[in-house]
């Protein structure tokens, strides 16, 4: 027998000129075949064809604001006030759920009637006309604790569903990495973290981050060193540069 729990679902899409990306975004979070669910997009005031595209499935959409932001973490702080839902989800202009009943699959690998503080899962890598590359190369590990994320964000922020009530807003002193420090301070008030063994995300593949990825780097060393400590942060480091040295 099912249980009969029916959390609601905050999905928040932060965008900025991304009329080529987002209505498979928008798809994939309409055609959801759970219910429960309340869609915000925050668009960064974008120039281009967003708001468009935006407005094709305005009806659809719960909450929809257009300003000015100080980059992704602020928009995604303004997504989190707006939020109502048990959980949130923050899914990117250009990631997609995995499936169409992707929500009701979570909910149904819930076992007993409490709602878990955070839900997560595996991602797939997808190219830009959707097609499956690989899994992400870091797995989601069996039992999640706010200790894993010394072996690097094992967990994909977007297959990372954390209860409303646990989240702070966004760190804005780190431009790259915020993300990482969310997960561990929330992961650092969760009791109950149930890995729901499903592929929950499709990823689009992307260069942006990699133009960023040695300033992304030394953001994530000063966050881990203030969860981990610095000797921890240094040994563990030391390890990232052996696996980089070893898969060349």
């Amino acid at each position: 027998m099912h249980n009969h729990l029916t959390p609601k679902f905050s999905v928040i899409t932060v965008t900025y000129n991304a009329e080529k990306v987002l209505e498979d975004t928008l798809q994939s979070v309409i055609s959801q075949t759970y219910r429960h669910v309340e869609y915000i997009i925050v668009d960064g005031a974008s120039k281009d064809g967003t708001i468009k595209i935006i407005d094709k499935y305005r009806e659809r959409i719960h909450t929809v604001v257009s300003e000015p932001d100080k980059g992704l973490y602020d928009a995604m702080n303004k997504g989190i006030a707006l939020a109502t839902g048990n959980y949130l989800c923050f899914l990117n202009a250009g990631d997609s759920f995995h499936e169409d009943d992707t929500l009701q699959q979570m909910v149904h690998s819930i076992k007993g009637n409490e709602l878990p503080d955070i839900l997560y899962g595996e991602t797939a890598i997808v190219d830009q006309q959707s097609h499956f590359l690989r899994m992400r190369r870091l797995s989601a590990p069996e039992v999640l604790s706010w200790k894993s994320f010394k072996q690097g964000m094992l967990v994909c922020h977007q297959a990372f569903f954390a209860k409303r009530d646990l989240v702070e807003p966004y760190d804005l002193n780190y431009r790259f990495s915020s993300d990482f420090d969310w997960c561990i301070r929330v992961m650092k008030k969760a009791h109950t973290l149930h890995n729901t063994h499903l592929t929950i995300i499709d990823y689009l593949e992307e260069g942006l981050t990699t133009q960023n990825h040695k300033a992304s780097l030394r953001e994530r060393f000063r966050i881990m060193t203030k969860h981990y400590g610095l000797v921890s942060t240094i040994i563990h480091h030391a390890w990232f540069v052996m696996r980089a040295v070893l898969k060349k």
